[in-house]
């Protein structure tokens, strides 16, 4: 064997616990510090808790929290792109339809919902919208996740 390229053994090296046991055997090390042991193992002990020493169970509930976080905001994303205070101007319609909407006092989506509860007619009523205006509103509406009321969806000549 060749002199002077082992490590010093101690015989009698003491192990320490992080449960407070200690007991010594033979080590290169004169003291070793461990975090878990025969006593204290939910293994050997019949204990339900979770050991944990490279903090994976943290790092698992930072990930579920960020995903109930990135739930949580898509789901407020649904509710305000279904709104019933959207303004109108959301739905693209065009400055014609806007304005005649406007002059009937019609300014969110609400109200468009509240007269097509009646029919096609409460809207048709309306100066300076016509049947290609009522079509496209529904258009913008469907695309925009809005449901409309069973009367709008009746055809009326």
């Amino acid at each position: 064997m060749k002199k002077d390229i082992h490590p010093t053994y101690y015989p009698e090296a003491k192990v320490i616990c992080a449960c407070g046991n200690t007991w010594t055997t033979g080590s290169t090390l004169p003291e070793i510090r461990t975090d878990i042991c025969s006593k204290c193992h939910p293994f050997y002990t019949g204990e339900q808790r979770i050991v944990d020493t490279e903090g994976q169970v943290d790092r698992f509930m930072k990930k579920l929290q960020a995903r109930e976080e990135y739930l949580a905001e898509q789901k407020k994303r649904a509710e305000e792109r279904v709104s019933p205070t959207r303004p109108i101007a959301d739905l693209e319609l065009g400055s014609r339809v806007e304005s005649a909407l406007a002059e009937a006092g019609i300014t969110e989506v609400g109200q468009i919902l509240e007269r097509l509860e009646t029919g096609e007619a409460a809207l048709l009523e309306i100066k300076g919208f016509g049947r290609k205006s009522l079509a496209d509103l529904k258009k913008a509406l469907r695309r925009l996740g809005y449901s409309l009321p069973e009367a709008a969806e009746q055809i009326s000549v």
